[in-house]
């Protein structure tokens, strides 16, 4: 999945990626086999349901969880075989928008230490220097220094997420894992953080792994679409074409439960319901883990694990129909 355009240059290059937790004599397989390819400048949307895979997938290529298998390079370095020292600078160049604004952040620390744990850390700035960042980091974000001194029980959700980003931004970061940075946030507020991290992508020349559950919202923010399913990439392609030409059966049932905002075309909509049972990650795997809620399952789906192919360019498919 290399591009081949000499235009577009790949930040990371992942192979084979699996992340297995175990408990007990079970084991979870959160992420199987993945192969995947982020563009530098880009934003690649990262969608599919709760317990897919997608979380833990953004905390193994900034190296929060030790990897079972495969490799995650980055600028042509995999991680797992950098030293102490380089894993440090690869931190600086690497951060998270956390879910939850209201656990994200220490409620013991005022906002001025928040964002300025990381320059301390990596000894980016101090003293006056050091003030002077976090004062401009706030006023980027789009609060104000007087917002230096306070704790994060005095701000709303949206603010939180608010200092949560200038947090990520502080080391001068290339590329931000955002974990459904909005899924916590009230409707009205949701579009003003997407609006904000578009802005500042433009303005820092970031990269970003966006993983929603909004599918209407990832088609907003992001360049290419992967979509995600029990650990494994089902289908991956631009935004655009996701939308208008989805290939899997799991893309085309994620995309038809997409709300209409006219009530009237809403009602007379045609409702596809996924139905059977979730292929528990814990079981041994003979084929297509979306199988037994597949409509267009056949007899081979059953005993063949489906590779991702490319069927059209950049458009790729794991579904043995292609």
């Amino acid at each position: 999945m290399d591009k081949k355009d000499n235009n577009i240059t790949s930040l990371y290059n992942i192979r084979n990626l699996k992340k297995h937790f175990s408990y007990g004599k079970n084991v979870n397989k959160a992420v199987d086999g993945v192969n995947l390819d982020i563009y530098l400048g880009e934003t690649l949307g990262l969608v599919g349901e709760s317990g897919c895979g997608k979380s833990t997938m953004g905390r193994l290529i900034l190296g929060l969880y030790n990897l079972t298998d495969g490799e995650i390079v980055f600028q042509g370095e995999d991680i797992n075989k950098m030293n102490k020292k380089d894993l440090f600078n690869y931190a600086k160049k690497t951060q998270m928008i956390f879910q939850d604004p209201y656990a994200s952040l220490n409620p013991r620390m005022i906002v001025e230490n928040i964002i300025g744990e990381g320059i301390d850390i990596h000894k980016i700035y101090n003293g006056k220097e050091k003030k002077d960042r976090v004062h401009k980091l706030l006023e980027t974000v789009g609060l104000s220094k007087e917002h230096a001194n306070r704790f994060p029980h005095e701000f709303s959700g949206g603010q939180r997420q608010r200092i949560s980003i200038a947090r990520a931004l502080a080391v001068e970061p290339e590329f931000i894992v955002c974990d459904e940075p909005i899924s916590a946030l009230d409707v009205s507020i949701q579009a003003q953080i997407v609006n904000l991290l578009i802005e500042l992508q433009e303005k820092f020349n970031l990269t970003y792994l966006f993983i929603a559950h909004d599918l209407s919202m990832v088609k907003y923010i992001s360049k290419r679409i992967a979509v995600m399913y029990l650990g494994l990439i089902a289908e991956l392609a631009d935004s655009e074409t996701i939308y208008d030409n989805p290939l899997h059966p799991y893309t085309n049932l994620l995309l038809s439960s997409i709300p209409i905002p006219d009530p009237e075309i809403e009602r007379k909509k045609e409702k596809k319901l996924i139905k059977g049972d979730i292929f528990s990650s814990n079981r041994p795997l003979n084929g297509c883990p979306f199988y037994p809620r597949c409509p267009k399952a056949v007899d081979k789906c059953k005993n063949e694990i489906p590779k991702l192919i490319e069927v059209e360019k950049g458009h790729f498919v794991a579904c043995l129909l292609y």
